[in-house]
């Protein structure tokens, strides 16, 4: 069986030009960078990179530009960001990929990084157009893919590259977020348990399908536990619900009652008549045809929180509820309480990801501790699915 061909200081790279694909794919606003996580996720492997003799040549998107907005998609206030920490070692180049930046990349000293402006902005990158992805390739001697996260797209910067590439690597993020989730689907410590919300089903059903025959026990939160109680006789009121999801929450019913995982719904609530409302808890049997359900309830958490203790690995991914509503994010809130504090104290092996749990997360003013957190996104659900991403079969062997 072929394995991903991780990158490790022992391999004999010294002197080389290392061609690196990074994830620096953050919130700008008015040339400010809004949240510096994935940044600062990269720094440590940039530093040893550097450390180690080595040219390195940055390869990132931003966004999703358009012919007429390109300033806004910039790299520049991302480098500007890295050169606070690299000074002078750090430079960082808006042309084409020429001969111009071949002399500026033979110019540079081992040991200097050089960000190439948004890859995006280049013709032939989300098409992976062959012919622009050797181009790339002949930048460098080595490739090294440090960005999970893009790994789902078949793009030249994540695939077409590698193909052109006799020393190609997976990086130490990637390998992060690849064991994360292999720890929740093939090396797990059971009994395994799920969290899953959002907002539709129709979007995690292949998640939802691939972990009900991989683990103990899945619950199902937010929006999305809405359909299921509409499904199952429940009164939801006005709550957000997903049109046609019927035949989609059957199926997933069925798959439950075909396999030994069990399923959780809430089994009360907190509503309100607004999204700006003030809560109130509530059983399902008392709900008015105008509330809407914005968060777990007491209950619930209680409930959710018993199956945690008794859970050897915890993988979440989705808030509870409306969290960006304080009065609304005591479930999201709690759970990330109680999975932290087994992660401490009953060394749970914990795995969370997606923006809006990252999100949430975020807002909780509290020292909190989490195996792994994921800012993968859409590859994150993607390899959850069972799929063998495009970004990730290029790097096996």
């Amino acid at each position: 069986m072929s394995k991903i061909n991780y990158y490790s200081s022992k391999d004999n790279l010294d002197k080389k030009v290392i061609i690196l694909r990074l994830d620096l794919n953050v919130p700008i606003i008015n040339d400010t960078i809004q949240d510096s996580t994935r940044i600062d996720l990269t720094i440590p492997f940039l530093k040893k990179l550097s450390k180690l003799n080595k040219k390195i040549i940055i390869i990132s998107h931003l966004g999703r530009p358009e012919k007429n907005n390109k300033k806004k998609f910039s790299l520049l206030p991302v480098f500007n960001y890295i050169k606070k920490i690299f000074k002078d070692k750090i430079s960082f180049y808006d042309g084409n990929i020429d001969n111009n930046l071949t002399k500026k990349i033979d110019n540079l000293k081992y040991g200097d990084l050089l960000l190439l402006e948004n890859i995006r902005f280049f013709e032939g990158e989300e098409q992976n157009d062959l012919n622009f992805a050797k181009k790339l390739s002949s930048l460098g001697e080595v490739y090294i893919n440090d960005a999970f996260s893009c790994s789902h797209r078949k793009q030249a910067s994540v695939h077409g590259i590698a193909t052109f590439m006799i020393n190609r690597y997976a990086g130490p993020l990637f390998k992060s977020e690849v064991e994360a989730i292999d720890s929740v689907l093939k090396n797990k410590k059971k009994p395994v348990t799920c969290i899953i919300g959002g907002s539709k089903v129709s979007t995690k059903i292949e998640v939802i399908s691939n972990l009900i025959k991989n683990v103990e026990n899945i619950i199902l939160v937010g929006a999305m536990a809405n359909n299921f109680h509409y499904r199952t006789g429940r009164k939801v009121g006005k709550s957000m619900l997903e049109k046609n999801a019927g035949e989609t929450v059957g199926k997933i019913l069925r798959m439950f009652k075909d396999n030994s995982c069990k399923l959780y719904l809430p089994e009360d609530c907190s509503v309100a008549k607004s999204k700006e409302g003030t809560k109130i808890d509530k059983d399902f049997s008392s709900i008015e045809d105008d509330d809407i359900i914005l968060d777990i309830g007491p209950k619930t958490i209680i409930g959710i929180k018993k199956i945690i203790d008794n859970s050897n690995t915890v993988l979440w991914n989705g808030p509870a509820g409306y969290f960006e509503n304080n009065e609304f994010a005591k479930g999201t809130y709690e759970i990330a309480e109680k999975i932290s504090e087994n992660s401490r104290g009953k060394s749970l092996i914990s795995v969370l990801g997606g923006g809006d749990t990252v999100s949430a997360i975020n807002g909780i003013n509290k020292n909190l501790l989490f195996s792994h957190l994921s800012t993968a996104g859409g590859a994150f659900l993607d390899y959850l699915k069972g799929k063998d991403l495009p970004g990730v079969s290029v790097l096996k062997y």
